[in-house]
């Protein structure tokens, strides 16, 4: 008898000595994450790499987050700042994956380092190449899109990915502030065609003060 309460006492403590350490150890991830976050900040904010910014980056994550996507595909990585926010998203969620699309080979191997830094890399694979041309390769279904890529390049990337889109689909195309001349097929068709709205962020950036994301959804 004494040696089956003995046991039974032995199986409750490695329980609660595992429940213990699960919080410690998810709050060592989320302290490692927020850390590569706000060194790549500083780096795109001192090296003039442009990026999305922490107040927008604020409303990407809130929108993964709402959504909780299988498959994000991302035009245009840079040094990975704003695949961060979205990868740490799917990593609280416990799935989903993002595919981003990088031009510089310099770039992805910087933005590769730096998810690998944050232990996130299991959740990314980036693609090098033109995201025009890459978006045409990708056959998963999609649920989540982020733009960032050059606005001229933003409705030849979204038609390369249009039908891959199911029914409640995020896409959000950052820069539909300053340079929405620049992009003005891209916001015509995705205001035509879907439900879609503006979003204002006051971004104090060293290259603007004051942006937007078109935020578009897929109806179901």
């Amino acid at each position: 008898m004494k040696t089956r309460l003995c046991t039974v006492w032995l199986i409750l403590a490695a329980a609660v000595s595992a429940n213990a350490a699960e919080p410690a150890e998810n709050a060592d991830a989320e302290r490692r994450m927020q850390t590569v976050i706000d060194e790549v900040e500083k780096t795109c904010l001192e090296d003039t790499v442009y990026m999305i910014g922490r107040k927008k980056a604020e409303r990407l994550a809130e929108l993964v987050r709402q959504r909780k996507p299988r498959v994000v595909v991302e035009c245009g990585t840079a040094l990975g700042y704003s695949g961060l926010w979205i990868a740490r998203e799917l990593r609280a969620a416990g799935k989903g994956r993002l595919i981003s699309i990088e031009i510089s080979p310099r770039r992805a191997k910087q933005a590769a380092a730096n998810f690998r830094k944050a232990g996130l890399e299991d959740l990314i694979t980036i693609k090098v190449g033109d995201a025009r041309e890459v978006v045409k390769q990708i056959d998963a279904p999609i649920d989540f899109v982020f733009i960032d890529c050059g606005s001229s390049n933003y409705y030849p990337c979204l038609k390369g990915l249009e039908k891959k889109l199911g029914g409640g689909t995020v896409i959000v195309a950052d820069n539909a502030g300053i340079s929405a001349g620049g992009m003005q097929d891209y916001l015509k068709h995705v205001r035509a065609k879907y439900q879609s709205s503006t979003e204002w962020f006051d971004i104090d950036l060293p290259w603007a003060k004051r942006d937007a994301m078109e935020i578009t959804v897929i109806p179901r």
